[in-house]
């Protein structure tokens, strides 16, 4: 069940916001750490605040696979925006992927920019990361389901360039 995506947004953006936050401290405890911390950070809602993954661009998407010694192969996701503002990267690691969906109907323009993302508990108690991009027209076109053993956030500030 969404909470904070468009359809919830756009029927009540405040009763929404209000169910979410409900919905992630009556599960603290089944979220893994780092999840749970980023979920309910104030910044990351705040499209004012330059972490906040809203209206990044994609940079980069990379799946990679390891194996370990006997042979298992695990996946993981390290996804790369440009912030909103153009002053730095937003950069989210998936260590351990247990699955995804990357939907993209229509990309001839690209995914668009990061819309709206929430974080939920799957039924074996991942992290379940839903992001809506708005490179779709009805908002259901663009869009990225990631379970994973926990997500990891980075914020990379860009350099000020300098003129001599």
């Amino acid at each position: 069940m969404a909470y904070y995506l468009s359809n919830e947004r756009n029927q009540n953006v405040v009763e929404a916001y209000r169910r979410y936050q409900e919905y992630l401290r009556q599960h603290e405890r089944e979220f893994p750490r780092n999840a749970f911390a980023l979920a309910t950070a104030e910044w990351y809602q705040n499209p004012g605040d330059h972490r906040c993954p809203h209206d990044g661009s994609l940079g980069n998407l990379i799946i990679s696979e390891s194996a370990d010694t006997n042979g298992s192969r695990a996946a993981s996701i390290r996804t790369r925006l440009m912030g909103a503002y153009r002053d730095g990267y937003v950069e989210f690691f998936y260590p351990r992927v247990l699955a995804y969906v990357l939907e993209s109907l229509s990309c001839s323009h690209g995914l668009g920019d990061w819309l709206y993302d929430e974080f939920r508990i799957s039924p074996n108690g991942n992290v379940i990361h839903e992001i809506e991009w708005s490179g779709s027209v009805n908002g259901k076109d663009c869009r990225w389901i990631i379970e994973a053993s926990d997500v990891h956030f980075q914020w990379i500030q860009q350099p000020v360039a300098t003129t001599h």
